[in-house]
């Protein structure tokens, strides 16, 4: 688990490789930078960028394939430019952008049956992964409870999400699981706060 201290150096970190790459398309260097050693851990992470309660981009990696540090960095540059569903965020844009990172645990398969997933499945703790052949789509747990989905609404739009139907995780997709520290500006450039929705859905 992250401390509230490293969730700060997290939001930090990736707002900072955002300002610099997009003001001079350089990459912030992890040397001149005190991070603790949970920084060197293999993690996976997803940065989303917000603008006036909007999405403004949102990419990361679900699997811990490099330490947190570099997949922060990485995955921040990326969420700025490399959405493909966003332009690219313009530096005028940061003073009203909020940056917020999600630190993920492992994925792991949901070894039950299909008709099972929505009770084992809980709204702002778990994010979902769902894969069929070639498809894969995710969504981070947070998004159930900022939507208002229940259990199966969030099945639905995570296969949706993978470009399959939205029933499919009912026919034998593979449905994975997972969970998420969410760290996030209050205001743009403002204090982190770690976000714990669970509270929120009084669970």
């Amino acid at each position: 688990m992250l401390t509230n201290n490293d969730g700060d150096m997290a939001v930090h970190l990736a707002r900072n490789t955002i300002e610099v790459f997009l003001h001079n398309g350089k990459t912030s260097s992890l040397s001149d930078i005190g991070l603790s050693d949970i920084f060197n851990e293999k993690r996976g992470v997803f940065v989303t960028l917000t603008k006036q309660g909007m999405l403004r981009g949102c990419i990361g990696y679900p699997y811990p394939y490099s330490p947190l540090g570099n997949a922060i960095i990485e995955s921040a540059i990326s969420a700025s430019t490399g959405d493909p569903r966003f332009p690219s965020v313009k530096i005028s844009e940061m003073d009203d952008i909020i940056v917020e990172v999600t630190v993920l645990t492992q994925p792991e398969l949901i070894d039950v049956p299909p008709q099972e997933l929505p009770r084992v499945i809980e709204i702002g703790r778990h994010g979902l992964i769902i894969k069929e052949g070639y498809h894969q789509g995710l969504l981070l747990p947070q998004v159930a409870p900022e939507n208002n989905f229940d259990e199966i609404e969030f099945l639905d739009h995570t296969c949706l999400k993978a470009g399959l139907p939205p029933d499919a995780w009912r026919k034998g997709a593979q449905v994975y699981w997972f969970e998420g520290q969410i760290f996030r500006e209050t205001i743009p450039r403002g204090d982190v706060i770690e976000e714990i929705f669970l509270e929120m859905c009084g669970k």
